[in-house]
């Protein structure tokens, strides 16, 4: 008999999760409710770890023939995200110099990232995944993808964005 806690560990479920939880951020940092840096600093700790976990860990394990095209686009977003995020950390939220650019560069960043957790979610690989995966496999992968996550944030992984910004992450073939 499975556990409720391997379900619920399903690395789906976990990666939707994250985009909800940038959502959110996202979100908050448009309309400034709070501190704007902090919020900041979360959301950019969180699309870098997510972005990490994804291209060490899911990507190369759900690697085929039927998910090659949607991870090469994919990887392809990440970078896209990178650059968009890597600009950002370059400027202050709440410097009025800084502030029009910033507000302009957030705003394609949501639009970024919606897209590409759309697509994750809804149109491409989050469905075929589910066909192909079985329970066991999907919790395996969230166990690995959960604890890589953890240990991410503990470091503040956005400082590694500018450094991930010259080409898409590799995959396996």
């Amino acid at each position: 008999m499975k556990s409720r806690t391997t379900q619920s560990l399903d690395v789906l479920e976990i990666l939707q999760s994250q985009h909800t939880e940038v959502d959110a951020l996202l979100e908050r940092l448009e309309a400034r409710t709070g501190d704007v840096d902090a919020i900041f600093a979360e959301l950019a700790d969180k699309l870098a770890a997510h972005a990490t976990v994804e291209e060490k860990i899911f990507y190369p394990a759900v690697f085929d023939d039927d998910t090659s095209d949607i991870l090469h686009e994919s990887v392809e977003e990440h970078l896209e995200i990178k650059r968009v995020l890597a600009d950002l950390l370059e400027l202050d939220a709440c410097d009025e110099d800084d502030r029009d650019e910033f507000d302009a560069k957030l705003s394609v960043l949501k639009e970024q990232v919606s897209h590409h957790a759309h697509e994750e979610e809804e149109k491409q690989l989050f469905p075929i995944l589910r066909e192909k995966l079985d329970v066991d496999e999907l919790a395996a992968l969230g166990n690995e993808v959960l604890a890589m996550f953890e240990t991410l944030m503990d470091r503040e992984p956005r400082n590694d964005v500018p450094s991930e910004t010259g080409e898409a992450a590799p995959l396996p073939g």
